[in-house]
């Protein structure tokens, strides 16, 4: 959601971030639409001022016995409350019809936010590790996956399209994975975890920025709850409509969940493997935090998944996004992109976000600096830690052997009770 006290401001400024996105200027349109709602609600608030004071009026003449007065008083409180109910609910109407031509538009980019309509203008900011150098040919997991317990053909029996099965071997190593996961970010990196809801309300979702526009990648249950995403719409909403503690600050938040996408506009992208599910588990990252704290955050944040990546010895390089490219809520965004050795490139691992205050406007969400009497909006940043069965799939690849075995990267060994090779079945 954005300040329209900002747009009041710097109609300007509003416009040029816009265009920065790639969008047409929209300063105009929502100034007239604030006009209007302002202008009805002095409206409202004159009506009800003039109500009330007849209503003491009413008395003073009865009072003073000036019966036609009163009388007179008294049919004006009648007409006022006559139109004040419609006069409330033009309101309410024009109220709406601001926030949500508010809600329907994106975040600004940050200003060191590169321009472009596409990936293509993403900008490379680093490389960790070097890609191996098989002496044969790597094979894709999807080749090799499925010896070794990587079940697609009973799965799309009982599901369809893009679900998978994990068994054996297969099934432990997805979850040595996750528990490595979880244990690294809540034991060195600071994070708490959370066991939060997997089915939301729509205003949970609207808090995040996943409606009203991104409606159709998500799956909605027949008494109108949604499955998540994304652990980040529980997590980030633990603080909807309230004022946290300053002292508190910042908070951070961890939790691996199973999430669930329609992947609506991903037709013939990934059709094959493990890559692009609708029922998939991640290890998520929020923090909420100050303001002045939030780019500081980021770092932290992107650290804590890179970590991960390094620990299981996982070649990868750091992207920044462009403004065309990052997702409807973020500011600034980085992307970490794993090394996959049978499509011979990078392909997206993690996206960490810093969202500024939108979604905390949404949410309501706020803090009482200390020693101040006002709030202030609070920052929201959220990012992987990373996509389970992604990861899977870069340790399938990267560690597989020309028997079609694969190694296990050796931090997952006592996850693994032991086991340090799958082997095909």
């Amino acid at each position: 959601m954005h300040d329209i006290r900002s747009i009041r401001d710097n109609p300007q400024a509003f416009d040029a971030a816009l265009k920065r996105r790639g969008l047409e200027s929209m300063s105009a349109q929502i100034l007239g639409a604030d006009e209007t709602w302002r202008g009805v609600s002095t409206e409202l608030q004159n009506a009800l001022a003039k109500r009330n004071e007849a209503s003491k009026a009413i008395g003073a003449a009865m009072g003073q016995k000036d019966f036609a007065k009163a009388d007179a008083l008294k049919a004006e409180v009648a007409a006022l409350k006559d139109s004040i109910p419609a006069l409330e609910e033009k309101e309410k109407e024009t109220g709406a019809a601001l926030d949500a031509m508010l809600a329907a538009i994106p975040n600004l980019p940050a200003a060191d936010v590169p321009e472009g309509a596409d990936e293509h203008a993403n900008i490379e900011v680093s490389r960790w590790g070097e890609p191996k150098a098989f002496d044969f040919t790597p094979q894709d997991h999807a080749d090799f996956g499925p010896a070794l317990g990587l079940d697609f053909e009973a799965a799309a029996a009982m599901s369809g399209a893009r679900f998978a099965a994990l068994r054996g071997g297969m099934a432990r190593l997805h979850r040595a994975l996750a528990q490595f996961m979880l244990d690294t970010q809540t034991g060195q990196n600071g994070y708490e975890e959370v066991n939060p809801p997997l089915l939301v309300r729509d205003a949970t979702l609207y808090g995040t920025g996943q409606l009203p526009k991104f409606a159709e990648d998500l799956f909605q249950t027949t008494e109108g709850r949604w499955l998540i995403p994304t652990a980040e719409v529980s997590l980030t909403n633990l603080v909807r409509e309230q004022i946290v503690a300053d002292a508190t600050l910042p908070l951070r938040f961890t939790a691996l969940t199973p999430c669930f996408r329609s992947e609506a506009g991903s037709a013939g992208r990934d059709t094959r493997g493990f890559i692009r599910q609708h029922q998939f588990e991640k290890v998520e990252l929020v923090s909420i935090c100050r303001p002045e704290d939030s780019a500081a955050e980021h770092e932290h944040m992107l650290a804590s998944a890179e970590g991960i990546l390094q620990a299981l010895g996982l070649p990868y390089r750091k992207m920044l996004l462009c403004t065309g490219d990052m997702g409807f809520s973020a500011a600034k965004t980085y992307d970490l992109e794993v090394w996959l050795p049978s499509q011979n490139c990078y392909r997206e691992i993690s996206s960490v976000s810093n969202c500024g205050d939108f979604q905390a406007r949404r949410m309501n969400a706020r803090y009482r600096p200390e020693g101040e009497k006002g709030t202030r909006f609070l920052h929201t940043l959220n990012g992987s830690g990373l996509a389970v069965g992604r990861t899977l799939v870069a340790v399938l690849e990267n560690y597989q052997q020309a028997d079609g075995s694969v190694r296990i990267p050796e931090i997952l060994h006592h996850y693994m009770g032991g086991i340090k090779q799958l082997t095909p079945r």
